[in-house]
């Protein structure tokens, strides 16, 4: 059974093998957990769109569903909303997976619809992430990404000082994340950073500026560390 189950997996992850210790009732309790996502993945069927093997968890729900693009086998965990109130939509990748509890949201107003969320394929972004699209929000292919991701491409504006911040409108510059990047936890990434492709995030930094290729950052506000390339 382990065989033909690493097998179906492989279709989502070719590298993908069982460690050699896993039990037998691990096993049989996993296998029971991923027949429920599919199922569930099966509901938008009744919405006259193809589940390409769409995994779903526990209480997903979706706002503006027909804005949503995804590739085969996006796997959303147990209370993911995913709302595509947005002039562009959202587009999911091949093998994405989103963590329980995560928000993928472009907009929050009517009044004044963000642009767009786009993640690339075979990218894994950990448990209770918040990726905001109002400025547009770009992730690239082979990204993995630690819990608590939050990324935010907008900013209030705050000069006149007799007028109440809520009501100066806002600012977007959107946010890109190059391929192959690894995020630690609980990284915060402010609006109008590019993060270069082959970048390192340390665990609890706060990015606020852009970083070139193969950098490896860190710190509150974070800085270069060192380059992957010892340059």
């Amino acid at each position: 059974m382990k065989s033909i189950v690493q097998k179906i997996i492989q279709l989502r992850n070719p590298n993908f093998k069982f460690d050699e210790a896993l039990n037998s009732g691990a096993l049989l309790q996993f296998i029971w957990i991923q027949i429920g996502y599919l199922f569930r993945g099966l509901k938008v069927l009744f919405l006259i769109r193809k589940p390409k093997g769409l995994m779903l968890g526990k209480g997903v729900s979706f706002f503006n569903i027909s804005k949503i693009n995804w590739g085969k086998f996006l796997r959303l965990g147990n209370q993911v909303y995913v709302s595509a109130l947005s002039k562009n939509g959202i587009q999911f990748g091949n093998n994405v997976s989103i963590g329980a509890f995560s928000r993928v949201i472009v907009s929050t107003s009517l009044n004044d619809i963000g642009d767009k969320i786009v993640i690339g394929n075979n990218v894994g972004v950990g448990e209770f992430a918040y990726l905001g699209g109002a400025g547009g929000l770009e992730i690239g292919d082979e990204c993995i990404v630690g819990q608590y991701l939050s990324c935010h491409p907008e900013n209030h504006n705050y000069e006149n000082i007799n007028l109440s911040i809520r009501h100066q409108g806002v600012s977007r510059k959107g946010i890109k994340i190059g391929k192959n990047c690894w995020i630690g936890s609980k990284v915060t990434i402010l609006d109008g950073v590019s993060i270069g492709n082959g970048s390192i995030i340390a665990a609890g930094s706060v990015v606020t500026k852009s970083f070139s290729e193969n950098s490896i950052i860190g710190g509150v506000p974070a800085k270069l560390l060192k380059s992957r390339t010892n340059e």
